[in-house]
């Protein structure tokens, strides 16, 4: 098999929603310790290229799922990250297996529900996490949980099967560090890749 393409079946992936320096560096290592391929032309704070042209590198690697970074660095109005991830995301040849929504301090912002979320501690929960990674509290209304950061809102308008929720990604106060391995991030992809079904390297 020389290329997904070459499969005539759409190009599966997982969006990241979060691609400055330690969060790309997390990324690509997660992804080479699962068997999965990365986009690291997409890592960026904000993403450095359009949806286009990271549909284009899509068809080029050699097996998927493939994780794709998209970054907003900090904005509130739909800026760079979204607009990519929205492009890539509604394009016929690809097929979202899910996104793991990273939370961030920016204000003004939905938010996006979110299936589960994954703690500072590498919990699967059910409730809302902050920028650390930790469990935010409950308010009345909430039934399930939400993440707020600065590239989410945009999943709430097109089509993302299991969305999983986590803090800033290689950081969380040292929980996430790349020295460990990312872990809560690894959780988060590997979450999504058992939900789809899909196996991978453990």
């Amino acid at each position: 098999m020389d290329k997904v393409t070459a499969l005539n079946k759409k190009i599966r992936v997982i969006l990241v929603t979060d691609g400055d320096k330690v969060a790309q560096q997390a990324v690509e290592n997660i992804g080479s310790s699962l068997g999965l391929r990365c986009i690291s032309a997409s890592g960026g704070n904000p993403t450095p290229i359009g949806g286009k042209k990271i549909v284009e590198l899509l068809k080029t690697v050699p097996r998927d799922p493939v994780l794709v970074m998209f970054d907003d660095k900090g904005r509130e109005e739909k800026a760079e990250g979204e607009r990519a991830l929205e492009y890539v995301a509604n394009h016929p040849d690809i097929e979202v297996l899910g996104a793991v929504a990273v939370a961030s301090n920016t204000h003004c912002i939905h938010g996006v529900h979110a299936d589960a979320c994954i703690d500072c501690q590498g919990h699967v929960i059910d409730s809302s996490v902050d920028k650390k990674g930790e469990i935010k509290k409950k308010n009345a209304c909430d039934c399930e949980p939400v993440i707020t950061g600065d590239t989410v809102d945009v999943l709430n308008d097109v089509e993302v099967p299991v969305i999983i929720g986590v803090g800033d990604i290689g950081k969380m106060d040292k929980h996430d560090d790349l020295s460990r391995g990312a872990p809560i991030t690894r959780k988060a992809i590997e979450e999504i890749l058992e939900r789809s079904g899909i196996d991978y390297v453990r």
